[in-house]
This record gives structure tokens, C-alpha cells and sequence, in this order.
């Protein structure tokens, strides 16, 4: 049975009055992923006892940890459990009260882009578990910051070392806060007598995430996970988590070391395996570990990047109703096609950090933690491809004719605007004209209703809806330009002559497009429509045939290619 202890810092602090002269340490964020491993490292060490700082009123542990070291741990005194949010600066101070030495480790979960809540808690956070330390006399602080906080959105990082400046733009709001929390701890160093340094932990993996492996599993799943975004040829620095641990307490030794203090403190740390790998290498490695099938479909980033930017803009319009946080949005593309690797040449030297598991062995441990989410012999999509592509909701129901009503309405819909605006022969720019005036009308008319019709809510729209921000605007300008540049590379390996593959795609798209352009709006219309509700209907229907004919046809023309490769262009 799970163990819940109270919260209530009385309880906290009369155990530590009474510890006969243990050391105490604070983890904040201390139930967190990386937190976790390092708190069981701390205690595993005998050096410390250790108070669990985290937003939770009462700590529930899982079956193994009731078990194992911390269900012991807290049994005994060794460690006890803190209720502390950050924000609450009075909170805090409670929570470092008697601790010689504080990990602050609390962070938001960085794939929400949210700027007042990362600002809320990885700065005005940070300045409190600063204050804090200053005000309770803790001897040393170590931040848990990003190597996010050198990424532009743009540029890749290639064996980063620590002198690498800060960019002028950050790829989201959860890298810019990270950076300005780190600012924030460097400058501390110090004052009246606190030491402080950052590490800064590349791309953790390990048992216990709740993010990569499951979310990797849920595509794999769903039939996605067969895709590699961009080239497929970029470099990462994945860190397993008890090597993120690990780094975390060489920091802490450093500091309290007074000779190796006077190179560690004030300084910021790369910590990571020491063995870079590509991307979608590594994603490969856990899916095939897992039993699914490895990543092998390449999907050109600048083909992704504007439906990402489409994906984003529907979820702040439509978050209000209810739609769930998307996985594609442009900040996450931007990480998949990037290299992002990083030296640890100053961990080791000032340090004396060294991975203590290998990323062979990390993977292996890894895979080996998740037996609930290994691949059947046999596993039955609930959920086809075709419905996932549209979005598995209102859209799908009515393109994959699960719901006849309503598809047979949206037909006779689309047949009115077809008789409307391009059965009288309107070129494109009149049939534009006249969309507008429609949704001008039907805003107007919008704005007229109340707000309440027969008991059903009118949620009024806000012209908020449709502005595009700053930021949003320098988005769309880094994805242009980021598209630009693919485009470039892509013109740069045709002029090479080497790579028929690409040769083959760019010329059937340019056919494509060809093909477009000779048909009038009127035909367009006329076909596509059809067209789509059959295609997704036909696809949903013989799935897996669609599949297999595709994964042959694309295995068989690799072997032309190759052979065609060995005959006409042989290696000189």
C-alpha cells in the first residue's frame, strides 16, 4: 500500500531538531522525473537526510518505492516531504529551513507554452528559493537549468561548450524563463556566503519518464511512429537520468570543496552520456526495443513546418472549447530536425563528471522498465490512420461517414457553396469576394444573437481571435525562412546529381503542381471534394493493405535505385 505523509512543516522541523547533526538537503520539485532518481542517489550516498519539497500536500509513493530506499527513508526520519509552491516565498523559506545544501530542481513542463507560467515559477520562483537560501544560510545551490537556453529556434548546436553565448530569441517561453532563471542564480553567487552553480542536463531518458517512451508508444500505436521528420541525419546528446543525478551531486561536491569551489561556483555545467547519437537512431532503438517497427518514412521539414503553424493557431482558437494540447507545433519540429549536441569537457575537468551508465546500457534499462507498453503480436488499432489524419473528431465522423446524417448535410452544404460560387463560372478572385461577404453576414448576424438561445450558450467571438502577435509573426518569418533554407539544400544535392531519389520527388511534385494549375477552380472543386470524402473513406476501409502496397513499393524502388545506382554511376 502507497504511504501518504503529511505535509505539515511542524513535523518536518522537529524531526530536524532532533536529527543528532545530520546534514539535510532540499529537492525542489522533488516528485519530478530527474528529482526522483537524485533524491534516492542522495539517500542511497548515507551522507545526506532529505526534505521533498514539491506542490502536492501529502507524498504517495509508488509500490517500489514504498519498498525500497525512500519508503525506508521516510520511515525512519531520513527524509520527510515539504508541500511548498514556489510562487509562495513564505512556503519556501519553510521548506530550506536547517538544510546546508538546496537542488532546485522545480520546473513546469516545458512542452506547455505558457509565458506566465513558466515566468511565474522558473523566475519569480527562482528568486525565491534564492531569497530563501539567503534568508534560512544555505551553504550551496544548485539550479537544474536547460541546454535549451542557447537554442534560437533556427540554428542547430553542434559540441556547445559553455561559452556559447545566450541567443537573442528563444525557441519558446519555457527556454527564455529557463535562461533568465539561470541569470538569476550565477549572479546569486556570493551573496552572504551562498555558492551556486547550474547544470544544464541534455534530453533525459530513463525509467520512470512519463513523457518520451509513453508518447512514442502512443504513436507507434496509432501508426505514426513510422515517420522521421526532416533528413534524419541530426545529432542529439540524450543524458540517462542517473547520470542527470549524478552530475548534480559532482556539482554539490565541487562547491564544497573550497579549492575546486573557487573554479564550480558561479558557473554553468553541460552534463550528458558523452556519446552523441542521431535523433531518430535513438527513437529507433526504444521502438525496436519495444517491438515496433523503426521510423523509415522521411517527411521534409518545410513540408511540416506551415501545417504545424496551422495546428498551433486552431489550438488558440478553439483551447477554450476543449481541444487538447497538440503534439505538432512548430517549436517541437524545430527540435526534431536540429542537432543539439553539447561538450562536457568542463563537467569533467571542474566536476569530475563522467556518465556512471552507458547509453547502451541506459536504453536497455529503459526498455526493460516499460513491459505494460511492449508490442502484441497482434495489436488492434482502436483508432484508425484515416480518423487520426483528420483530427479524430467532428471531421472525420463526417468524411469517414460515421455519422450519415451528418455527412449527408455537409455534402448538400458543400453542393450549395459549389452552385453558388463556382457553377456560375466565377474566376477565383470574384469566388474569394464572395466567400468574405458570406462570413462578413455571418458574422454580423453572429454579433446580433444573444447570448443565450433556447438555453444554449452563444460563445461570442473576440477580434483577440484573429490578431496574430508579435511573436507569432516572428514565427511564421522563422518558418519561412527555415523552409527557404531547406529548399536551398534540397536545389544544392540536385546540382550535386547524385541523389535520384530526391530528383524523382521534386520533379512528380512539380508535375503535381503542374497538374493543379491546368485545372480551373471549377474542376478543382468539382473533383476534390469527392474525391476526398472516397480517398479517406477507401483508406480507412483497407488500411492495412494501403500500407503493406506502400511499404513494398517504396522497398522496391530503393532496390531499383540502388541497382540503377551500381549500373549507370558506378564508385570511381
Amino acid at each position: 500500500m502507497a504511504t501518504e505523509v503529511s505535509s505539515a512543516f511542524d513535523a518536518a522541523s522537529s524531526v530536524v531538531s532532533s536529527s543528532r547533526g545530520e546534514r539535510w538537503c532540499v529537492v525542489t520539485g522533488g516528485r519530478g522525473f530527474a528529482a526522483r532518481h537524485l533524491v534516492e542517489q542522495l539517500i542511497g550516498s548515507g551522507a545526506w537526510s532529505v526534505r521533498i519539497a514539491d506542490l502536492a500536500p501529502t507524498i504517495t509513493l509508488d509500490p517500489h518505492e514504498e519498498e525500497g530506499l525512500l519508503g525506508n527513508a521516510i520511515r525512519t526520519g531520513r527524509a520527510v516531504y515539504a508541500s511548498a509552491d514556489l510562487r509562495n516565498k513564505g512556503q519556501v523559506i519553510k521548506a530550506c529551513e536547517g538544510a546546508e545544501v538546496v537542488f532546485h530542481m522545480a520546473a513546469p513542463d516545458s512542452s506547455i507554452n505558457n509565458y506566465q507560467l513558466h515566468y511565474s515559477v522558473n523566475v519569480e520562483g527562482t528568486k525565491n528559493v534564492i531569497e530563501a537560501c539567503v534568508h534560512c544560510k544555505v551553504r550551496r545551490l544548485i539550479y537544474t537549468s536547460s541546454p535549451s537556453v542557447l537554442f534560437d529556434g533556427i540554428n542547430g548546436i553542434y559540441n556547445a561548450d559553455e561559452s556559447t553565448p545566450y541567443p537573442q530569441k528563444f525557441n519558446d517561453s519555457y527556454s527564455e524563463t529557463k535562461a533568465e532563471g539561470e541569470k538569476l542564480v550565477i549572479k546569486a553567487n556570493g551573496r552572504e556566503g551562498l555558492l551556486t552553480c547550474c547544470i544544464r542536463p541534455s534530453s533525459i531518458f530513463g525509467p520512470g519518464d512519463k513523457l518520451l517512451v509513453p508518447s512514442l508508444v502512443t504513436a507507434a500505436r496509432a501508426g505514426k511512429a513510422k515517420y522521421i521528420i526532416g533528413d534524419g541525419e541530426n545529432y542529439y546528446d540524450f543524458t540517462y537520468v542517473e547520470n542527470v543525478a549524478y552530475g548534480h551531486i559532482c556539482a554539490e561536491k565541487a562547491l564544497a570543496d573550497e579549492a575546486r569551489a573557487k573554479k564550480a561556483a558561479g558557473q554553468a555545467y553541460f552534463i550528458t552520456n558523452m556519446e552523441p547519437i542521431k535523433f531518430w537512431e535513438f527513437m529507433s532503438l526504444i521502438l525496436e526495443g519495444l517491438g515496433y517497427e523503426r521510423p523509415s518514412i522521411k517527411i521534409p521539414k518545410y513540408v511540416m513546418m506551415p501545417v504545424a503553424h496551422l495546428v498551433e493557431y486552431t489550438f488558440k482558437v478553439f483551447s477554450r472549447y476543449g481541444m487538447s494540447v497538440p503534439q505538432l507545433t512548430p517549436s517541437r519540429i524545430r527540435l526534431l530536425t536540429c542537432n543539439r549536441t553539447f561538450s562536457c569537457n568542463k563537467a569533467k575537468d571542474q566536476l569530475g563528471y563522467e556518465p556512471i551508465v552507458t547509453l547502451k546500457e541506459g536504453l536497455r534499462r529503459t526498455v526493460e522498465s516499460y513491459p505494460h507498453l511492449k508490442a502484441q503480436k497482434k495489436l488492434e488499432r482502436s483508432i484508425s490512420k484515416a480518423s487520426l489524419y483528420l483530427g479524430n473528431g467532428q471531421v472525420a465522423k463526417t468524411v469517414l461517414w460515421k455519422d450519415k446524417k451528418q455527412s449527408i448535410a455537409t455534402l448538400f452544404v458543400l453542393y450549395g457553396v459549389y452552385y453558388h460560387l463556382f457553377s456560375c463560372g466565377y474566376t477565383f478572385t470574384t469566388a474569394l469576394a464572395k466567400f468574405l461577404q458570406f462570413i462578413v453576414l455571418f458574422l454580423f448576424i453572429h454579433g446580433m444573437l444573444p447570448s443565450k438561445i433556447f438555453g444554449f450558450n452563444i460563445e461570442k467571438l473576440k477580434a483577440s481571435n484573429f490578431e496574430v502577435s508579435e511573436a507569432k509573426a516572428n514565427q511564421i518569418a522563422y518558418s519561412i525562412a527555415s523552409s527557404w533554407n531547406s529548399l536551398v539544400g534540397i536545389l544544392k544535392s540536385i546540382c550535386k546529381g547524385e541523389d535520384w531519389s530526391l530528383f524523382i520527388r521534386v520533379v512528380l511534385f512539380l508535375l503535381a503542381v503542374n497538374l493543379a494549375a491546368i485545372l480551373s477552380l471549377q474542376t478543382t472543386y468539382k473533383i476534390g471534394v469527392p474525391l476526398m470524402f472516397a480517398a479517406f473513406y477507401m483508406h480507412e476501409k483497407y488500411e492495412d493493405a494501403i500500407d503493406d502496397f506502400i511499404d513494398r513499393a517504396l522497398s522496391k524502388f530503393d532496390s531499383l535505385k540502388s541497382n540503377a545506382t551500381r549500373k549507370f554511376l558506378p564508385h570511381k
